[in-house]
């Protein structure tokens, strides 16, 4: 999940701190000593020095800092406090599927909203046969499509197979199967700047391709409208999509899935990449993937230049044959 992120007197060293989120500017002072202020001043799980490969499907990126793992919303309301006051760099990220970190790392702190931040509680509802379904960020997809296939509930089976967390995908506004995650959704819940949390209806929100405008907000949870149906036959529309996608997609390698947005008015990228003959080209250990172009994988020695450079190298080659340049769906710390 990637809705926010601010930044220390690192990115600008001759000015004080000014830490932005939601409106709010909280000036602090560089603190050089920031991993024990924050080892003092929270309680939670942190990971130090740890390699951004590790949390990342493409497998590649130098080390952070320090990886935060809040369990909850009151670890996670308490850990932006202190990185408030001490003045720390820091972003958000779910399960690292639509990531590329430099090789450089991160000197900061990434927060990962992870397995322990992934609760489901189904809600009552309004009308006969349908069922709200509060979800937190750190769930992933598939737990949540296994989740409504268990319960025979029906609306999520185009995310079957969808890598990545909910949070992430919510704020991606992730979609297949010409489906959208704004469809089922009814309400998204937001840690602002505040330290309050939100709660905004989907008539509130701004969705486009591949975009929630969340306003530097993080999604803390959303929530689902979906309706009753067979557990059999929801099980089987879910198996039948995730065969069709591993037939379409790259297997055994690392990958970000699809690495460009589908430009407006054009072919999809794959298609536009395909047609520029760049199937099968590599830039180091990253590879135009032969199963499907919009894939860059990881053919096991990749470095996160690699896949920078075939990155820019892809949107030269698609520029100069269609006019169009790709913009990478990845995002690049």
């Amino acid at each position: 999940m990637l809705p926010a992120s601010v930044c220390s007197r690192q990115d600008r060293p001759d000015r004080a701190v000014v830490l932005k989120f939601q409106g709010q500017r909280v000036m602090g002072k560089k603190v050089d000593n920031w991993p024990e202020q924050l080892r003092d001043l929270w309680s939670g799980e942190i990971e130090w020095n740890s390699s951004m490969a590790r949390w990342c499907t493409l497998q590649v990126g130098g080390p952070a800092r320090a990886v935060a793992m809040p369990a909850n919303r009151e670890e996670l309301q308490s850990l932006l406090d202190v990185l408030g006051r001490i003045g720390v760099c820091w972003r958000v990220i779910g399960r690292g599927s639509n990531l590329l970190v430099s090789d450089a790392g991160y000197e900061g702190v990434i927060i990962m909203l992870g397995r322990k931040f992934s609760a489901i509680e189904q809600r009552g509802a309004e009308k006969v046969g349908d069922a709200r379904v509060q979800v937190e960020a750190g769930c992933s997809l598939m737990k949540l499509v296994n989740w409504c296939v268990d319960h025979g509930l029906q609306g999520l089976e185009f995310a079957a197979g969808i890598p990545g967390s909910v949070g992430g995908a919510v704020v991606m506004n992730a979609g297949a199967w010409g489906k959208e995650m704004s469809e089922p959704l009814s309400s998204v819940t937001f840690l602002c700047g505040s330290g309050q949390f939100v709660e905004r209806e989907k008539k509130d929100l701004a969705f486009s391709y591949r975009h929630l405008e969340s306003e530097a907000m993080i999604v803390v949870a959303a929530e689902f409208l979906l309706q009753a149906g067979d557990r059999q036959t929801i099980d089987k529309r879910c198996t039948q999509l995730m065969r069709e996608r591993k037939a379409k997609q790259p297997q055994g390698q690392a990958n970000a899935g699809s690495f460009f947005k589908n430009p407006a008015g054009f072919p999809a990228a794959g298609k536009l990449i395909q047609d520029a003959e760049l199937k099968g080209v590599r830039v180091g250990g990253a590879q135009v993937s032969e199963v499907h172009a919009n894939f860059l994988v990881n053919t096991g020695s990749a470095t996160a230049q690699d896949f920078l450079d075939l990155m820019r190298l892809v949107q030269e080659k698609v520029a100069e044959r269609f006019g169009v340049r790709l913009e990478p769906e990845v995002h690049i710390l």
